[in-house]
């Protein structure tokens, strides 16, 4: 299979890649997000990911970018080397068009962010513990001036205020098809917690499930009133 060319170098060293390209991507195709709701990633926009690990937020962030897959590459940049292109596909990401950039040092994962936003339209990033403030601040806005769709998880104590347009935070992961100790898992459910400008200062709690090798999707959505005067659950699906 041939390797799609792209505009952006990672020629850097110390940064690794896996996937359909090596080096090279040309990622600047028009490419619009679909209609999932809150799991929808917007473009120009952040969404944090919150939670602890083993609570399905890698997949939910490959997730977050599968459908910007079908027009063009999209990039997770792995700061554990953990992500593997066959979690990307089985999370609906197309399997010619995803490549894995990993990077653990804080100083290079700046400048990797910063090419690839200048040149893609979907990444989901994990974001290493030492990275500092005002240079997540600077990805930011320039992911919102090239309009990049960018779903990020900390590995440290979260992201600066200010910074995320919607936040995503795991409460609890639940598995079927093991109870009794054995057999085989058949289904997953994740409950998130939504908050931010994305839901309107609201926090809103849904559940998402799968069998593992397939797209999630949205079987509960219940909005939390935040106002202390107004602390009645509404469910809304």
């Amino acid at each position: 299979m041939d390797c799609p060319q792209i505009g952006v170098s990672l020629r850097i060293e110390g940064v690794t890649t896996a996937g359909v390209a090596s080096s090279e991507l040309d990622l600047t195709g028009a490419v619009s997000s679909g209609s999932r709701g809150l799991l929808d990633l917007r473009p120009g926009r952040i969404t944090e990911l919150i939670g602890d690990p083993g609570t399905g937020l890698t997949r939910l962030g490959l997730e977050l970018i599968a459908p910007y897959s079908s027009h063009a590459p999209v990039v997770a940049l792995d700061t554990r080397g953990w992500i593997s292109p066959e979690a990307a596909w089985e999370a609906g990401v197309a399997g010619d068009r995803f490549v894995v950039v990993r990077c653990a040092d804080p100083v290079l994962w700046v400048k990797v962010m910063a090419s690839l936003l200048e040149g893609v339209r979907a990444v989901y990033a994990e974001v290493p513990a030492r990275a500092r403030d005002h240079d997540l601040r600077r990805l930011a806005a320039l992911a919102r001036a090239r309009r990049v769709a960018v779903a990020m998880r900390a590995m440290g104590n979260g992201l600066p205020g200010g910074i995320a347009f919607l936040r995503l935070r795991a409460l609890g992961v639940t598995w079927e098809g093991a109870d009794r100790g054995h057999g085989q898992l058949t289904r997953r459910r994740l409950v998130l917690e939504a908050s931010g400008k994305g839901v309107a200062g609201t926090l809103r709690r849904f559940e998402v499930e799968d069998e593992g090798t397939d797209v999630m999707r949205v079987v509960s959505d219940v909005v939390v009133d935040s106002r202390p005067e107004h602390p009645a659950r509404r469910a809304v699906g």
